[in-house]
């Protein structure tokens, strides 16, 4: 990647954060319409995004210490809303003094999208491609959940943000490309399975046939089915198409607008949309801040 990032960095925090809003009062809901809320209230989908960029921004490299060290802060503050029970655990862990690589969640119940929700900052300072880099991935995933379906739903994230954010990219890729980079799992067969549907497949018909609750396999390959249509379809489109997949709409939406976002920076997100977006002020001074460290450790940093 090369040319100036900050809009594309401003386009995946602001973009996640208008799915996540967008999609918050209709999660659990089968099919709903998606229509744009009066204002768009942020979860912990985009709060440990923010966290995380925190974190990242404080030791100045991809940290997983000083990155649960955030969490921990912003737990304590009472500033994360909606969390599961596998972030939960791993967050108690941490207050009581459990190190950061021990502390996530175990077990079946652990292969939600709770990481894969919050790692998209991370693909702007490593590069997914990399078997030493991607290392990092699964670091900072695992200080919340411990299991395969986690872990590669987060590397799949990470990667398609790479992607997307490359000038030129051709998004009908996405799928393809993305499940290449990953090891055997649900997560991958999914990206895969989906990656041969047509165009006229819709992110709700796949929400009801394959499903599209919180579990990783689930929920990541839908957000990364919506998003590799932008191009040919706005912004909105994607999210809204996102969130009628149903099911876990917030997370799905944002991280459907995560990837979009990277895709179209931030000139290509929806005036309206912003205007009701909560926190938009502070979410953009943290995506500038963000964007000129990723600038300065690239040297020829991405567009």
């Amino acid at each position: 990647m090369s040319g100036p990032i900050t809009r594309r960095v401003e386009g995946m925090l602001l973009g996640g954060a208008l799915g996540d809003g967008w999609g918050r009062p209709y999660e659990g809901q089968a099919a709903p319409e998606g229509a744009l809320p009066a204002a768009l209230i942020i979860t912990d989908d985009t709060e440990l995004t923010l966290a995380t960029c925190e974190g990242l921004l404080q030791a100045g490299r991809v940290d997983p210490k000083v990155i649960a060290e955030r969490f921990v802060v912003w737990h304590r503050e009472g500033r994360l809303h909606g969390l599961g029970a596998s972030t939960t655990k791993a967050l108690r862990d941490l207050e009581a003094g459990v190190h950061w690589a021990l502390a996530g969640a175990k077990g079946e119940r652990a292969g939600g999208n709770g990481a894969a929700m919050r790692i998209a900052p991370i693909a702007f300072l490593i590069d997914p491609e990399d078997d030493f880099e991607r290392v990092h991935i699964r670091d900072v995933a695992r200080i919340t959940h411990h299991h395969d379906e986690a872990l590669v739903g987060a590397l799949a994230v990470a990667a398609a943000v790479r992607f997307a954010a490359t000038p030129g990219y051709p998004m009908a890729r996405l799928l393809t490309d993305v499940s290449a980079l990953l090891p055997d799992t649900q997560v991958r067969d999914r990206l895969q399975e989906y990656a041969g549907l047509g165009d006229e497949v819709r992110p709700v018909d796949l929400g009801r046939s394959r499903g599209h609750s919180g579990f990783a396999a689930d929920s990541v390959p839908l957000a990364l089915f919506a998003a590799r249509a932008i191009g040919r379809r706005t912004f909105s489109e994607v999210v809204v198409e996102a969130i009628r997949a149903g099911g876990d709409t917030d997370t799905i939406a944002a991280i459907a607008g995560q990837i979009a976002g990277a895709a179209v920076g931030l000139a290509g997100l929806p005036s309206e949309a912003l205007a009701r977006l909560r926190d938009r002020e502070a979410i953009t001074d943290l995506a500038e801040r963000f964007a000129r460290l990723v600038e300065r450790k690239t040297q020829g940093p991405r567009a």
